[in-house]
């Protein structure tokens, strides 16, 4: 047999070794005790904890991973690497004493699953659920330790009952500047009828139509509908997020052309809280590219507003350096400008210059054709430094409020609506952009500040711009005002204090940040909670008739349109549901049963992971969002996390500033409304790297089966044709996707979470090597058979004290353990523990039961499954879950001895072993006295010695 078959003679020789066989029953046998025991569940203070004051006693933990979107592919090794990591830490703190909530739900509306319905006609909520299921059954197998009552996915009509119910608080609010915070949109309009509060427009409340008050409330809600450019795919038969397209002006889904269109959708106003969500993130334990990141998107600027005159009416433009206005020689708007059409007139102005036409015989033509040669045009190609500039003028010119010059207008496709005012005076002599479109058009160039690299103020030579923040103002002087002679912070403040005075601009401060488009012309996704009456005015649903559900549809997917064909505009799945759309309602405002229309879009994806954290605490709750109690205990403000939430919260470095920015709004909204205790949703923030796989492409570029690729003398054949190697994603699509499934058959859950935590540090990306994994294997054979004889399966520790060695090997593999997983460093935690079951195989003979049962013990948040297995072998009857974790002796974990080196000339004559605590006047002394130093100096006087106790002696004789 042993001929044949050398595995199966060694199962017989050893029936009970550890092999893939036995960890997969030991594996399923305790996760199935664990559901039945509910050994992860978290209690909760109102109630759990009230009746157990030494539960209540513990400190709280809580740990979150970034919600899983239920693929229809289903898991690959890359997917639970974060899983494993916060499984290990959640597991960790609960046993250094901490009262650990640690859950898993699903992020499940999205877009794969409604094209999956497009082109099978399954409903999205069939396939999604399966997914999820599909998607439990392998998790469970890695051995997570989730609290599984609190599980819930957003697709749950009883989890988006909430998400419609915050789109009303955040609709039915307004941002008070002053209070800096959010305030409902009752005490708005009370201060409309009293009075306290001007009416835009001057007119008083009472005289206001009904509709007319809803315009005037839309301009103040956090939540408004409005007519804005936004992203138009038509390709995908929606509009998107700015988030949503890709630097080359593609959808990130699908691949297909966005367009810019004006169309009338839902917006949040995250703009009002600029401000406030960049000076948070300075007490949040994030890392830093990730807060840089919120940063430069948010994007604050100081500067001025500045209005230009144009045909009785402005235009006003926001610039940092008010300083150059003596140098704005033409304006630029963007081409969606909502003015560009109010000063473009029927005929070119008499002496407009044939470049700045192009080529058209009105302005109305000129500005049509650049419009739409625009719209195809991503904001990042936009922006990009394209060697030919291109715009048009558009007719009319505007007074450059400083000198009363009329500088001509222009659209250009370089000034984007999305920045500022959408508009932009151009100081062709300061800037690079501005310099080569004056050029380009033959427009005026005016030195505004003394250059200093020796080019001379004579623009007409200059090769390109100067910008300088250092160099003096010149020819800046006009009536009532002169910057001549003055540097540029003392001419920004003089110019700005002119323009105030003037009632022509003030200083103000500039956000990049725009407001978040929240429509989608989709069908899977959360309803608006919104209706509209006859005149058009859009009125909330009371909460007595959430959760507003999908109706069934026959036809899932939006109508979609030629990619290329900008001219379209949407057609949503649920407006062809006309029994839901019209409907007649009494929506208990006095006004009794009216017809309504419902709004037929959808929310977005990001919209349930906006709050999900809150569910998890609160989970059942259908009379309220969360308990406040509850809340506050595990989310509330602390000290060292003065805003609250989340203890740690792990993902990926993708969602920096989509998810990770949009729940930072929801939260300060709810905060500010007081439904939260916390002002930010997660304190501290770690980004997991990647798990990376080899891809094999042909000569075609296409992916092959990794698993089929062959490698003969350093190169790589499939199917006896050569193809190239490159490290990338691992994944389907690229045939090279290796499952969990797969690992665990092979060695066994614990072994796979043991490799992914041993291939290095967390947040670094790594690659997957299968041959690999069989090391993490024989780590846990051996530690198997430390515990348990392979033969007889009898355990084999002894009931005697360890020897001294033994006892210092424990105790510095315990100290060092734990503070490994308290940094999360689980690689070298696991070499720890390598480094200690490798000492107790080489000592012989059967293990004392102290180490062994401490050796479990630092195994359990690794490899939980074959922890809780020997933990009983050893005569325990409760779970390895909730014990303690070993405490380090501290007279062990110190070196009895250490090394000293003893040099002379700077080369080594001896080597002292010496005590660690030794001080440099006693190490000098044992030094001089060693015969290899007195042999080495043969007499020599010494004119020098230089000790760093305990380990370093350096002798310079004389």
């Amino acid at each position: 047999m042993s001929e044949t078959n050398p595995a199966a003679a060694a199962e017989v020789a050893a029936p009970h070794r550890y092999t893939a066989a036995v960890a997969a029953e030991i594996e399923a046998r305790w996760q199935d005790f664990w559901d039945a025991e509910g050994t992860y569940a978290a209690p909760n203070p109102k109630g759990d904890l009230a009746g157990d004051p030494e539960l209540a006693a513990k400190p709280k933990k809580f740990i979150m991973d970034m919600f899983p979107y239920p693929s229809g592919a289903g898991l690959h090794v890359g997917h639970p690497l974060g899983y494993i990591a916060t499984d290990v830490f959640a597991r960790f703190q609960r046993m250094t004493g901490h009262n650990v909530l640690h859950t898993l739900g699903f992020d499940a509306f999205g877009l794969p699953a409604e094209q999956y319905a497009v082109q099978t006609g399954t409903h999205p909520r069939v396939s999604t659920e399966a997914n999820i299921e599909n998607m439990k059954t392998q998790l469970r197998r890695l051995g997570l330790g989730h609290d599984k009552r609190r599980s819930f996915a957003t697709i749950d009509p009883e989890y988006y009952k909430w998400t419609q119910w915050i789109f009303l608080q955040i609709f039915n609010s307004w941002y008070d500047d002053e209070a800096r915070k959010a305030r409902p949109i009752a005490e708005l309009v009370a201060q409309f009828e009293s009075g306290e509060r001007a009416v835009p427009g001057g007119s008083s409340w009472d005289a206001l139509t009904a509709a007319e008050r809803a315009d005037v409330l839309g301009e103040f809600r956090l939540a408004y509908a409005s007519d804005a450019p936004v992203n138009w795919c038509p390709g995908l038969g929606t509009v998107l997020a700015n988030e949503e397209v890709t630097a080359d002006g593609r959808s990130e889904r699908g691949n297909f052309p966005v367009f810019k269109a004006k169309l009338r959708q839902w917006n949040m106003r995250i703009t009002a809280y600029a401000d406030r969500l960049l000076d948070d993130l300075d007490a949040l334990d994030w890392p830093e590219a990730i807060k840089l990141q919120q940063r430069n998107w948010i994007g604050r600027s100081e500067g001025a507003r500045v209005d230009f005159p144009i045909d009785g009416e402005k235009i006003t433009v926001f610039t940092t350096r008010p300083d150059t206005l003596f140098g704005a020689t033409y304006m630029v708007l963007a081409p969606e400008h909502p003015l560009v059409e109010k000063f473009t007139p029927a005929a070119w102005p008499e002496g407009t210059h044939d470049v700045w036409t192009g080529g058209h015989a009105t302005p109305a033509e000129a500005v049509a054709a650049y419009r739409a040669q625009a719209a195809s045009k991503s904001d990042v190609e936009r922006q990009a430094e394209a060697k030919d500039k291109t715009g048009v003028f558009i007719g009319s010119y505007a007074t450059n409020p400083v000198n009363g010059e009329q500088i001509p207008v222009f659209i250009a496709d370089y000034v984007l609506m999305g920045y500022g005012t959408g508009a932009i005076m151009a100081v062709p002599a300061g800037d690079q952009r501005d310099f080569e479109f004056a050029r380009a058009f033959e427009l005026p160039i005016t030195c505004i500040v003394e250059p200093t690299d020796g080019r001379g103020t004579d623009t007409s030579t200059w090769e390109d711009a100067f910008a300088s923040y250092d160099a003096k103002i010149i020819n800046s002087s006009g009536e009532g005002v002169s910057l001549d002679g003055l540097p540029v912070a003392e001419a920004k403040a003089r110019i700005t204090e002119w323009l105030e005075r003037s009632g022509v601009g003030e200083g103000t401060v500039n956000f990049r940040l725009r407001d978040w488009l929240f429509s989608r012309q989709r069908y899977w996704g959360e309803p608006f909670p919104i209706v509209y009456d006859e005149d058009g005015i859009a009125h909330s649903l009371p909460e007595s008739m959430l959760p507003l559900e999908l109706p069934e549809v026959e036809d899932y997917s939006p109508r979609t349109f030629d990619p290329d064909d900008a001219d379209t505009s949407p057609e949503t799945p649920l407006s062809r549901n006309e029994d839901w759309v019209n409907v007649t309602l009494d929506l208990g405002d006095g006004r009794g049963p009216r017809k309504y229309r419902r709004e037929t879009n959808t929310m977005p994806n990001w919209a349930g992971s906006c709050w999900y954290e809150l569910r998890y605490l609160d989970p059942h709750n259908d009379r309220q969002l969360v308990d406040p109690e509850i809340e506050q205990y595990w989310m509330g403000p602390r000290a060292g996390q003065p805003h609250g939430g989340v203890d740690l919260y792990v993902g990926g470095a993708e969602h920096a500033v989509l998810h990770l920015l949009y729940a930072r709004f929801w939260s300060k909204v709810l905060f500010d409304l007081g439904h939260v205790s916390s002002a930010e949703p997660f304190h501290k923030l770690f980004n997991q790297g990647m798990i990376q796989a080899f891809v094999y492409r042909d000569i075609r570029g296409f992916p092959v089966p990794a698993e089929e690729v062959e490698e003969r003398d350093g190169a790589f054949y499939y199917q006896g044709e050569k193809v190239t190697k490159l490290l990338g994603k691992m994944g389907k699509s690229l045939k090279n996707a290796v499952t969990p499934e797969s690992i665990c058959e092979e060695y066994g859950a614990d072994t796979l979470r043991l490799y992914e935590m041993a291939m290095g540090p967390l947040d670094v990306s790594r690659p997957w090597d299968t041959r690999a994994v069989v090391g993490q294997f024989r780590l846990l054979q051996r530690l198997w058979r430390n515990v348990v004889d392979e033969t007889t399966g009898e355990v084999t520790v002894v009931d005697t004290e360890a020897d001294e060695d033994t006892l210092r090997a424990l105790h510095k593999a315990i100290d060092g353990v734990r503070q490994d997983l308290e940094g999360m460093r689980f690689n070298t935690a696991i070499a720890k523990v390598t480094e200690l079951n490798n000492h107790l195989t080489k000592a012989g003979g059967a293990v004392p039961r102290p180490v062994a049962e401490s050796l479990v013990l630092l195994v359990a948040p690794l490899a939980p499954h074959i922890a809780e297995e020997l933990w009983r072998k050893l005569g325990h009857t409760d779970s390895v879950v909730h014990q303690d974790f070993p405490v380090a002796d501290p007279a062990y974990v110190v070196d009895e001895t250490v090394t000293c080196v003893v040099q002379i000339k700077g080369k080594v004559k001896a080597r002292l072993e010496v005590s660690p605590a030794i001080s440099d006047e006693e190490l000098e002394k044992v030094a001089l006295a060693d015969d290899k130093v007195v042999a080495a100096l043969d007499g020599a006087g010494i004119r020098k010695v230089i000790v760093r106790a305990p380990k370093l002696v350096n002798i310079v004789p004389a």
